[in-house]
């Protein structure tokens, strides 16, 4: 057992060091017990794109949000994790509001890590959009000095989850993801992904509200390995792929139109390349991940979702205040899982 594990390590580790110290020979080093905070900044740009074949020639129309730079905040503490995520309007790229329109956007994740499954429940909430690809569709238009064709009112909500399971007791994928563990030696895993979540479009033309709600129910199959080049440094590694199914009720107007009903089989796959740096106390990295996922609407046309994204962040470990630990304990004596 995995719990069984670190209670013996974190044993072996006291008795041949300090308490703040930790054996060199343990595979897979906790930092559990401490609270850990982070600041990340990430090119997060998420994408919607339409792909339609029986026009005169293919034509895609590409929508997006209005930002550049994305800061999330996360703290970590016990078996607990939490990340807010927001674009505020001071940093550069994110206020080109003339040009592109408003924008707004935040995200919540809340993390649970019982065992070697990573349990994570997120809310997502996007609105403001614009068509990035203009010049397809006006060849004589200019980036930077024309606005592009907006639609401040397209809406779009996520409430989702996902379940992960690390098949290698020896790998962490805490490490290269959340920095809550060190893994000394270098190696990978197979990790399993279920995602269910069910999100809402909506948008007004004029006096005319449409609304689309999606319901989705996947599997992704990935590999990651985490190379330790360095008693403080690693590479990680990952790639994916993945299938899943796509159910939805669309109503181009909500006062006068019927309920569309439809189902697809949804096509998804990525990678990502992480640098990171460890110590006791400080731990820093840059990440860069790619994932897109293909449906056919039709047999006309195609959607697909792009993400490609870096992320830069910087963290702190420090023990836990005392209040915090007296209410954690608290709650561990109702959850006992905790």
């Amino acid at each position: 057992m995995m719990i069984k594990y670190f209670v013996f390590s974190a044993i072996i580790s006291y008795i041949g060091s300090s308490a703040q110290s930790r054996s060199d020979s343990a595979k897979l080093l906790s930092y559990e017990d401490k609270v850990a905070v982070k600041i990340s900044f990430n090119t997060n740009t998420e994408n919607f794109v339409a792909f339609y074949k029986d026009s005169p020639k293919d034509v895609q129309t590409i929508f997006s949000i209005n930002e550049s730079l994305r800061t999330s905040f996360s703290i970590d503490y016990k078996l607990i994790s939490a990340t807010m995520s927001f674009t505020p309007s001071f940093l550069p790229g994110n206020s080109d509001n003339d040009l592109k329109g408003k924008s707004k956007y935040t995200d919540f994740k809340f993390r649970l890590f019982p065992g070697r499954f990573i349990q994570t429940i997120e809310y997502k909430n996007a609105k403001g959009f614009y068509i990035k690809n203009m010049q397809d569709f006006f060849p004589d238009w200019e980036k930077g000095k024309e606005p592009y064709f907006q639609l401040p009112d397209l809406k779009y909500q996520t409430f989702g989850a996902r379940t992960s399971y690390v098949f290698n007791k020896d790998f962490s994928l805490k490490s290269i993801l959340y920095q809550r563990e060190w893994q000394n030696n270098s190696s990978g895993s197979f990790i399993p992904e279920l995602q269910y979540n069910i999100s809402l479009f909506k948008n007004k033309n004029g006096e005319v509200k449409s609304r689309e709600t999606q319901f989705n129910l996947g599997i992704d199959l990935g590999y990651h390995y985490n190379w330790v080049i360095k008693t403080r440094m690693n590479i990680g590694l990952y790639i994916f792929t993945g299938m899943g199914i796509r159910w939805t009720t669309y109503r181009y107007d909500l006062q006068n139109s019927d309920t569309q009903n439809n189902r697809y089989l949804i096509a998804r796959a990525g990678t990502g390349l992480y640098f990171g740096y460890n110590s006791e106390t400080s731990f820093f990295g840059i990440k860069f991940n790619l994932s897109s996922n293909y449906y056919r609407e039709d047999s006309s046309s195609e959607i697909t979702n792009n993400n490609t994204f870096s992320v830069l962040y910087f963290g702190y470990r420090f023990p836990p205040p005392r209040f915090l630990k007296k209410y954690y304990n608290n709650v561990k004596k109702r959850v006992p899982f905790l």
